[in-house]
């Protein structure tokens, strides 16, 4: 069987910008502090890419109103339920991405969407659109395309982690699979991925932080991705690879504020 994501990791530039961003999660790794405080580092992180994965979904609210409870947007706390669960997932993520994809809906959406519509892909054309992509894809093909990642997802592949989340990413996104939440979703699927594949199995990074600071080429950079051209996925995963290079120094910056007290 061929292996696509192989493929995509030797697109022009991807394997430089992956080398990169591997370096500053192996920097991240070796730090001292988390012989003894990984598990609050993780927690830090976790904050901070619930509040940036926000932000890119249009609601952009201070961090430490985030960490102080001081807001009820629907946004922001479905993030937060995304955040705190996605440890739980992992798991499910490895044997089951639907039903995976499908609680992360149920988390990120609870206090937007009925009941009824939560978890489930959408029946209509309808999705917000905070990245400016347009008209979505109608709900057979997003549902063809989910069988088909899933499917890809459970073979064999030599291609690094951040190849295949930076491939989770920008299907979700393009998809829209859901209709509201889609963003928050899709981040927090590729950072599952990054944990399974045992690139950062703490989940130490925030690569949520590091797709805000990009924010300027976030969306014509997932454009170039539906394109479905080599030079567009190529320039997606390797921005996707920027991501996580400057997730590992958010979190590195988190070590040493710990490291001083």
């Amino acid at each position: 069987m061929s292996d696509p994501f192989a493929n995509v990791a030797g697109l022009p530039g991807v394997p430089e910008a992956v080398a990169r961003a591997r370096d500053a999660v192996d920097r991240l790794l070796g730090h001292r502090i988390l012989r003894r405080r990984s598990a609050e580092v993780s927690a830090e992180s976790a904050l901070r890419g619930a509040r940036a994965s926000a932000a890119l979904e249009g609601v952009a609210v201070p961090l430490e109103e985030v960490r102080g409870g001081l807001t009820n947007d629907p946004v922001v706390q479905g993030a937060l339920r995304v955040s705190a669960e996605l440890g739980a997932l992992a798991d499910t993520w490895h044997k089951a991405p639907r039903q995976a994809l499908a609680r992360l809906h149920v988390l990120a959406a609870a206090d937007a969407l009925d009941p009824d519509a939560l978890g489930r892909p959408r029946p209509d054309d309808e999705a917000t659109d905070p990245l400016e992509l347009g008209t979505p894809l109608p709900p057979a093909d997003v549902a063809a395309r989910l069988d088909v990642l899933s499917d890809l997802l459970t073979i064999t592949t030599e291609a690094p982690a951040i190849v295949i989340a930076a491939i989770v990413h920008g299907e979700l996104l393009a998809l829209r699979p859901f209709g509201w939440g889609d963003g928050i979703v899709a981040r927090a699927a590729s950072r599952l991925t990054l944990v399974d594949r045992g690139l950062d199995p703490k989940s130490l990074t925030a690569p949520e932080v590091g797709h805000l600071e990009l924010r300027a080429a976030y969306g014509d950079a997932l454009r170039g991705y539906a394109t479905g051209t080599p030079e567009g996925v190529g320039r997606w995963v390797s921005h996707c690879a920027e991501a996580v290079e400057l997730g590992a120094r958010e979190a590195l910056a988190v070590c040493e504020a710990f490291m001083r007290g």
